[in-house]
């Protein structure tokens, strides 16, 4: 292969890379639904209505709709010419937040990954991990909770995946700094969790680690601008809703879908300098 294709951006890598986000943004409603339920619970197994979730891989798979639902839906309408009685159209088809939407929002954060990396190998593990990132923060803003079973594995996945992407010719970060990032930007997040409990949330600890490691491939100067961006975001953000008289200054708000775009902004920052 020419070395060359490494060192630009082409368009074709940047319109795959959308179709693939927006692919895997189809499935993320499903399993945001099934996510966003209180602590105790370790994720929903049933739709509204109280059908049993089914489909590819015990369920997690699949448009966030309902079969139940769905063909209970279509027997109506078959009876509907002749019964008179009102329609009785189940209330969980569709669920979760809004399909085309995530879809949408997945597809370009792919999309932007790869204009900012380039061909270079570190990209495939962008690419897998940007829908799990979208799936953290629309679960977050929903019930205000990051679950173990994602935070935990994104962390695990990013310092596996980039270890085995510093083996291949022509990557631009080093996985030293990854682990190192990971370690101390999830020890930073530790601290603010004993010195303030209320206002950072032990998920946020955990996420971190996820966060640490994808920043610190791209050294130092990436982890301090994505952790800088997230802390920015999440402070316009509440005083936003100050402003609005939709939060107090002691109100409680979801902070990793902004750690999750700081980082988001500091890697492509960092890919594209790299």
């Amino acid at each position: 292969m020419d070395l060359e294709l490494w060192s630009v951006r082409p368009l074709w890598l940047t319109v795959l890379a959308a179709l693939w986000g927006a692919a895997a943004g189809l499935l993320v409603p499903r399993a945001a639904y099934r996510f966003a339920v209180e602590p105790d619970e370790a994720w929903r197994t049933r739709c509204p209505d109280g059908h049993v979730l089914t489909g590819a891989a015990g369920g997690w798979l699949g448009l966030a709709r309902c079969a139940d639902c769905a063909q209970h839906l279509r027997d109506l309408r078959d009876l509907r010419t002749s019964w008179s009685g009102p329609f009785d159209a189940p209330t969980a088809y569709r669920y979760g937040p809004t399909t085309p939407l995530v879809a949408l929002t997945t597809a370009l954060a792919c999309a932007g990954l790869a204009l900012a990396t380039g061909a270079r190998p570190e990209l495939a593990v962008w690419l897998l991990l940007a829908p799990l990132g979208v799936l953290l923060a629309v679960v977050d803003f929903r019930v205000q909770r990051l679950p173990d079973v994602l935070t935990l594995p994104l962390a695990g996945l990013a310092l596996v995946l980039l270890g085995v992407m510093a083996l291949v010719p022509e990557h631009a970060g080093e996985w030293p700094t990854a682990l190192f990032g990971s370690l101390v930007l999830g020890g930073a997040y530790f601290l603010l969790f004993l010195v303030n409990p209320n206002g950072m949330g032990f998920g946020d600890v955990k996420l971190a680690l996820g966060i640490g490691a994808v920043l610190g491939w791209y050294g130092w100067g990436t982890v301090v601008l994505g952790t800088f961006a997230g802390f920015l975001f999440g402070g316009l953000y509440g005083l936003g809703l100050v402003l609005m008289r939709r939060a107090g200054r002691k109100t409680s708000i979801p902070f990793g879908p902004f750690l999750i775009a700081g980082a988001y902004v500091g890697l492509l920052i960092g890919a594209y300098a790299a």
